[in-house]
């Protein structure tokens, strides 16, 4: 089943044969929940925010959303892969799914949240699911929902990666939607012997400021490139979806892999996001359109302004500090 996109709203993952949606008072004595299976992640979304993503937009926050998206791919709508999907096998099983190539890094992740695994009462697939949705909560501009990026390896043809998300029930504009979460991305294994290359220069603000920068063929200094980034903007099937450089719809890849009936909706523990800081894409200090690579002829290129001043220097901490051993853990 082909999810459709939706408003903004999170379907947390919880099983269950019924669905209450009257509010309950919760067994803390302190919250009430739609439904009694949401109870149990109010303390957990206080640990997490905690304990793990500390209020920042930081390496913790970008590796539990890349880790939503990697565990919720396993599934297949043609039968290729045997996979549930969105089902925690990224943690139950990490002595395996850690080593293949395409989720190289992702480990750091499944670290991180184990810990909460034994400390609260849910399964790793709501784990994993639950702390993507509240770590970019701290990203000024993310969307208030689940979201998942990223399987396919990076230098895999666009061809591959369109059918493989296609066979995931995810359309081509859809897997453009989805390639927002990079605007937040790191690589600690994409460049050899370099850490925590990042995708923008904006890196920790959710905004379309990917889009832009993926069409300009110089990044700058310590600024990455995927291959899979630059071939769908400018393939025919995805280019002019990628050129609108503004907020997208989100998909939601849970109703793609699991009846919605079956799962209750805990969307109210997801906090409102930090307010986005600007509402387009800018060129950065000392560019314009004459160094984007336009690749579609079907629309306008968009108006953008440009930011004024020198050449931007990419920070390394959430709070723009440039040292990296100052940035929080």
């Amino acid at each position: 089943m082909v999810f459709k996109l939706a408003a903004a709203t999170v379907a947390l993952a919880a099983f269950a044969s019924a669905a209450n949606y009257r509010r309950v008072a919760c067994p803390d004595g302190v919250n009430t929940a739609s439904n009694a299976a949401c109870c149990s992640f109010f303390a957990l979304r206080d640990d997490l925010m905690t304990n793990l993503f500390n209020g920042t937009c930081g390496e913790d926050a970008h590796e539990a959303l890349r880790l939503t998206f990697h565990d919720a791919i396993g599934f297949s709508q043609n039968g290729t892969f045997k996979g549930a999907g969105a089902d925690g096998s990224m943690m139950i099983f990490s002595d395996i799914e850690t080593n293949f190539a395409a989720n190289a890094g992702i480990d750091d992740s499944v670290d991180a949240l184990a810990p909460f695994l034994t400390r609260h009462n849910v399964t790793a697939g709501d784990l994993i699911q639950f702390a993507g949705a509240l770590g970019i909560t701290n990203c000024p501009g993310a969307p208030r929902l689940t979201f998942l990026a990223g399987l396919p390896l990076p230098q895999s043809p666009i061809d591959f990666i369109l059918s493989r998300m296609e066979d995931g029930g995810i359309t081509d504009l859809e897997t453009v939607h989805l390639l927002a979460s990079h605007s937040i991305a790191r690589s600690d294994t994409l460049v050899p012997a370099t850490k925590q290359f990042r995708s923008t220069q904006r890196q920790f603000t959710f905004d379309p400021q990917i889009f832009l920068e993926v069409d300009s063929p110089l990044p700058a200094s310590n600024e990455m490139r995927l291959q899979s980034d630059f071939a769908i903007a400018r393939d025919s099937r995805t280019a002019c979806e990628w050129q609108v450089y503004g907020w997208l719809p989100w998909p939601n890849l849970l109703s793609s892999v699991h009846d919605p009936n079956t799962l209750i909706d805990c969307s109210e523990l997801i906090p409102i996001p930090v307010q986005p800081v600007g509402s387009a894409a800018v060129f950065p200090a000392g560019t314009g359109p004459e160094d984007v690579e336009q690749a579609c002829a079907a629309t306008a290129f968009p108006t953008l302004q440009a930011a004024s001043g020198e050449a931007t220097v990419i920070p390394e901490c959430p709070d723009g500090d440039i040292n990296l051993a100052d940035c929080p853990s």
